[in-house]
Formats: C-alpha cells, structure tokens, sequence
C-alpha cells in the first residue's frame, strides 16, 4: 500500500508540475502523462513477465458488420485487469511530382493510434482512441464512447461518437487496407474521420445467412468554416479545426446521423447512411440574423468477397447538399460527390520468411471526387473542380495485422475553370501495423 501511495503521490506531484508550466510540445505533454501513469506502477513493474500479456481472440462465429469496427481491432489484456490496449502506426516514403515539379524524397509518420477498452460491468464497456498525426504535430481524441446493452437491437452509445456516413469514417484503420493513402472523398469532401460529442442508439440482428443494423445519433454538428475556409470552396473538413464542436454547436441545434446495413454472408454487406443539420448561427440573443442553412449528406457504400478467386471489393459513394448563401461566388459549390472502389486480389497465400498463411496481394484504387457540382449561371458551361485518381498497388501481409504496401498514384485535377487539368504521378511506399 505504500507503494501505491508513493505512486499517486509522485502522480499528483506531477500533474501540479504540468499545470504550473506550459509545456510547448503536445507530444512531450503526452508522454510525461503516461509515464505518471504507467511508468510508476506496480503493474509495470510486473511487465516484465510477458505472460500477464494475452491477446483477446476475435469472435469469428459471429458475422460482422462496418459498424463493429471500433471494437473489430486486436487488443491485449494485462493480467487480470478489465482494461485491454492496442494501437496502430503508419509509416511511408513518397517520391510524388505534379506538372513536372517535385517536392523530392519524403519520409513520414503519418499516425500513431491508441486504443483503450475496459469492461466496466456485464453489458457495460467502454472504448477511446487517441490518435497523433504527422509525429505528435497534431493529437486528437477521435473516439471515447460508453456502451451499455438493453437487448442485442437496442443499446446505447454516448461520449464523442464517430458519425457512421459511409464506410470509411468508422472503418479507418491503416493496417486494414492496401493503399498509403486514404480516400479523397473520405478525407477531402467527407470529414473523415469525423467526431462529434453525441449519443444515440445502435443494434443489430442476424439469422442464417442475413444480418442486419442500424445507427442513429444526436451530435454537435458543422459550423459556418464550410463556406468560410482557407480553400476558397465548399469544404466540409474544415469543420475538424474547430475544437469549439465538442462543447457547444455553432447553430444550437443538433447533427442527425443515421445509417441502415444489411449483410448476407454470400453476397456482401450493403449500407445507407445520412447525415444533415443546420449549420450557421442564424440567430443571436434572440435576434435573428440569417434564415437556417442546412448541409445534408448521403452516402452509400457496399463490401463483397468474390467466392472461390477471393476478390474483395469495397466501394463507397457519396453526395453533398449545400444551403450557400447567394452572396457567395460560384466558386462555393451547393452539390458535391464523389466515392472510391478498392479491389483487392490475392495471389499467394503461404509460408513466406517462416510467416505461416502470408499473403501478397495485387490492388487498385479508383477514385473520383468533383467539389462543385453544377454549371456557370453567367455562360452555362460545366463548373470543373474535379479530382480522378487510379492508384494500383502492391501489397504484403506476413500476418493480417500487419500490411507492407508499394503504390503508385497517378492523379489528375482540373480547377474551376476547366483549364488543363494539374497531373500527379509518383511512387510510395510504407506500412501499417496494429500493436
């Protein structure tokens, strides 16, 4: 007990020292906290005996569904303990050049992750994903979430909420996809991955080959930096910048997200999600200052593995609504859409380096992504701010937590005008790994 007592002593000695002195670096602020935590424990102490380590088997009776990816994840357990950690990183090495023009060689950790779970009681648990982008530059909290289960079609989620639009933003993780980057429609027209303070109800039902869920959540929502950006354009992902959204909502009303899926374990899973809300302040004290403008969005995407050949495809679409005010130029587009398709084909599949069932995979991504959807009130013509890409790929997977993958990105953008449109081409290489 007195080494316990020594342990919150020196804990409480520590966070008096770092509120007292304003520590310039995120990432030092967060090692120095884990450190007080773990480093002076008893029970890291007692790390070094590696069987109090045991990796929580995944469930592979049951079918599972893109909404169970925030707990679909390889967590380990420490002793007795009802807390279970995990993480991932990623890491590259791109050569790109756009018009014959290249910033050369560069090295990058794109993300490190960690994941913290605890089962709180029987039916009550709880998980948080802390993410550090670009080597600590940018530290976020993306996912911090009680569950508590009623009955398997009604449970209750509450903290900060992952929105289910689409696919990817819940279904995020490096290591489970073959591409160094992430989808430009995921990232550069949807938000992802996009959090919000919220609750809500979720549940799900199978029987035979059939499964199906369901998601829907009140959250904080957008905020006026979708029409008021540095990229001159409507650009939901401004919205992240502001850290003002998990405690209070620009409009004073509520995003609704919500998203039905279905699966059939020969055919693939199928979901469709929406997500809208108000966005500006359009009143103040009582005052009205603008009429309510609304951005909704809905989003379609589906995942199947071919029988026999394995071939998986996973596809993603989405479309974006926009209430632009009319004083604002053309350049803010009120529609938006875009989506990707990943196919993935294994071609070998065995002991590879003393790896049992590695697999190497060939992979392609193709993706499309227009911000502005519509045509010139002055002239008729086209409004061209688009993006296509096709990214074929080779990847290597020596275990399904860790993936090594060689892309190459040919990219090609057109600007508002329809000019000739910016071409990108180049090589990247890198990996991802849970731990």
């Amino acid at each position: 007990m007195s080494l316990v007592k020594k342990n919150v002593e020196s804990l409480m000695l520590n966070v008096e020292w770092r509120a007292s002195f304003n520590i310039k670096n995120s990432t030092l602020k967060i090692s120095i906290l884990l450190f007080s935590i773990l480093g002076f424990s008893p029970l890291t102490i007692a790390q070094v005996d590696s069987s109090l380590f045991v990796r929580i088997p995944k469930d592979t009776t049951k079918p599972m569904l893109n909404m169970d990816a925030v707990y679909n994840r390889p967590f380990l357990t420490v002793g007795k303990t009802p807390v279970a950690v995990g993480g991932y990183l990623e890491a590259n090495w791109q050569y790109l050049m756009t018009d014959g023009v290249t910033e050369g060689h560069q090295f990058q950790v794109r993300r490190m992750t960690l994941f913290v779970s605890s089962a709180i009681s029987r039916r009550i648990k709880f998980l948080s994903e802390i993410e550090f982008e670009e080597g600590g530059k940018e530290i976020s909290l993306e996912f911090a979430s009680l569950d508590v289960e009623f009955y398997p079609l009604i449970n209750f989620r509450g903290g900060i909420i992952m929105n289910p639009i689409g696919a990817f933003n819940q279904n995020h993780d490096g290591p489970k996809w073959e591409f160094v980057d992430r989808p430009i429609s995921a990232t550069q027209m949807l938000p992802a991955t996009w959090s919000n303070s919220g609750f809500g109800i979720y549940g799900k039902n199978y029987k035979g080959n059939w499964m199906i869920g369901y998601e829907a959540y009140l959250s904080g929502s957008f905020d006026n930096s979708i029409i008021d950006n540095e990229e001159n354009k409507t650009f939901l992902p401004a919205a992240k910048s502001n850290p003002e959204r998990f405690e209070e909502i620009n409009s004073g009303l509520p995003l609704v997200t919500g998203k039905m899926a279905i699966r059939n374990r020969k055919i693939g899973e199928l979901g469709l999600s929406y997500m809208g809300g108000v966005y500006n302040k359009f009143q103040e004290d009582g005052l009205q200052l603008d009429k309510k403008r609304r951005v909704d969005v809905l989003a379609a995407d589906f995942n199947t593995t071919v029988p026999k050949l394995n071939t998986t495809v996973i596809a993603e679409w989405a479309w974006v609504f926009v209430d632009v005010p009319s004083t604002y130029t053309q350049q803010f587009g009120n529609q938006q859409h875009g989506g990707f398709i990943d196919v993935i084909q294994p071609v070998l599949t065995r002991t590879i380096f003393g790896w049992k069932n590695a697999t190497l995979n060939l992979a392609c991504r193709f993706e499309y992504t227009d911000w502005n959807v519509g045509h010139f009130n002055e002239t008729g013509g086209n409004i061209s701010e688009d993006v296509w890409s096709i990214v074929p790929a080779i990847s290597f997977r020596p275990t399904p937590q860790t993936v090594f993958r060689f892309n190459y990105r040919y990219l090609s953008q057109q600007d508002i005008l329809g000019n000739p449109p910016s071409l990108t081409g180049g090589f990247q290489v890198g990996f991802a790994t849970y731990f």
